[in-house]
């Protein structure tokens, strides 16, 4: 067996031998980037041939967030799963959570190096990560995201590196790695600006718990956002009035706060806007995920840096930062989700948020992650913890889709990730509905008056009159009439009328 930097070098086939049946893996990976590719796709096909031959084969699967295909797609089609945590995004693997042939544990993202740490999800059997270096000694240089994998190289008993070839060493220079002392010996983080280091551009590993090395030469496959539409350009043109005002009123100084947005095509093109105006201040942004829209805001000088845990980018994007990494260096910074999702960082940085919604309710209640209280969709990711702590915490969504048949407005959210008390801010394709201050039938009059398409306001209107006087009013015959009728009938007013021109 042939040696690399002292470690064995393992082919794929060889590598899977090493996991059994039952077992817990922790890959690396957030956002779909600097997820491993060829061992899970190998442990794939392990898992078929295993099933081919009336063989049981799953495994428990922990990652950073969503981590693409190789993993989560091809382990789920090959039904190799049994549980999975924090965040999914395949669509292959949301058909068995919500058939509940996959446990499904979602979670706050800055709580997930804590939890794992402290044993509550069992022993990690085996950790497989990306990486572009790990040296005798056991200093392990990631690729393109962080996401936990420093806790997993600590917390794993054994590990197997993917050491891709494909990605730019000069990754390292903009990692910043801290892992932080478990409870009730931590101190403040010092960080006082989104660009603050704190730590060294290398993860750790014990290098007697390193199995082998793989190596792979493939791209993080991460497919670009469609064009922004004229719904993304009606949120950003509300959000910017907003803002433009905060800052007349003095409420946002005129050196601007960090920004944090989520991910999505429409928070895509909410920032290109946004970046783009020129009354807004060059940004500087703290959130999790840099994503396509950035990279032409820093080239352009419109966003002066970015902290996040991943670099979410398509490979054409992705190599016009590597052919450019003497500027980009300076400017992008890379650290574990648990520093980059922090809510005493947030709160200190006063970070502006913009996440979006599935619907929210008219008083302010928002579901960002299932479908009619009940399928998951993606994951509640580290909205909440952005939503709960930042000094304005915006949430978007269209006021309609499905041509109309749907509204993002609704009486009650069946399932509820941000409450009321959280949000600030509801913008859609409508207007901006400003809450703070505002109690619960003033802001059902501002949500329905600003956020909910024209539509459905008369509908939302009847629902307040019609419901229980209370501190908060609600009628619990008919709170989820809309979802039960789009169930029913396919649209939740069944007797609207709906035309192709429902969005102007």
């Amino acid at each position: 067996m042939s040696l690399k930097n002292g470690f064995p070098k393992l082919t794929p086939e060889e590598a899977v031998e090493y996991i059994p049946n039952g077992a817990t893996l922790a890959f690396s990976g957030f956002g779909n980037a600097g997820a491993a590719k060829v061992v899970p796709r190998e442990l794939a096909a392990k898992a078929r041939t295993l099933h081919d031959r009336g063989e049981p084969f799953k495994v428990r699967v922990l990652s950073g967030a969503s981590c693409g295909d190789d993993v989560d797609e091809s382990l789920a089609f090959a039904r190799a799963i049994s549980w999975r945590a924090p965040y999914q995004s395949a669509p292959t693997l949301r058909k068995q959570i919500n058939r509940q042939e996959v446990e499904y544990v979602d979670m706050h993202l800055s709580h997930l190096g804590q939890t794992v740490s402290s044993g509550f999800f069992g022993k990690v059997d085996l950790a497989i990560v990306e990486a572009t270096e790990i040296t005798p000694d056991g200093r392990v240089y990631l690729t393109t995201s962080i996401g936990a994998t420093p806790t997993y190289l600590k917390c794993a008993d054994k590990v197997i590196i993917e050491i891709n070839r494909h990605h730019s060493e000069r990754l390292r220079e903009m990692t910043d790695i801290v892992i932080l002392p478990p409870q009730p010996h931590r101190n403040p983080i010092p960080i006082r600006d989104p660009m603050t280091r704190l730590g060294s551009s290398f993860a750790i590993v014990d290098p007697k718990k390193v199995i082998g090395i793989v190596e792979s030469d493939e791209p993080d496959y991460i497919n670009p956002f469609g064009p922004s539409d004229a719904v993304s350009h009606s949120i950003a043109e509300h959000i910017i009035r907003f803002i433009f005002d905060e800052i007349r009123a003095g409420r946002i100084p005129e050196e601007f706060l960090p920004v944090q947005v989520g991910v999505g095509r429409i928070l895509n093109g909410v920032m290109t806007a946004l970046g783009e105006n020129p009354y807004i201040p060059p940004l500087r942004m703290f959130t999790l995920v840099i994503q396509e829209a950035l990279i032409d805001l820093i080239e352009n000088g419109q966003v002066l840096s970015a902290s996040a845990t991943s670099l979410t980018l398509p490979p054409d994007v992705l190599k016009r930062v590597y052919g450019n990494m003497n500027f980009f260096v300076p400017r992008m910074l890379l650290r574990p989700q648990e520093i980059s999702s922090s809510p005493a960082i947030i709160r200190r940085l006063g970070v502006i948020a913009m996440n979006a919604a599935v619907e929210v309710d008219i008083y302010a209640n928002v579901n960002s992650s299932h479908v009619f209280g009940t399928d998951i969709i993606n994951g509640v990711g580290g909205s909440g913890e952005y939503t709960r702590n930042s000094y304005l915490p915006i949430i978007v969504c269209p006021s309609i889709s499905k041509g109309g048949r749907i509204s993002s407005i609704v009486p009650m959210t069946p399932h509820v990730d941000s409450n009321e008390h959280s949000v600030k801010i509801i913008v859609t394709d409508q207007g901006l509905a400003d809450l703070r201050g505002l109690g619960p039938m003033q802001r059902a009059r501002a949500i329905i008056d600003n956020c909910a398409h024209p539509m459905y306001r008369d509908y939302l209107n009847r629902y307040i009159e019609n419901s229980r006087v209370g501190h908060i009013r609600h009628n619990l015959k008919q709170c989820y009439e809309l979802h039960k009728n789009f169930i029913e009938y396919g649209s939740m007013l069944p007797d609207l009328k709906i035309s192709e021109s429902a969005h102007a």
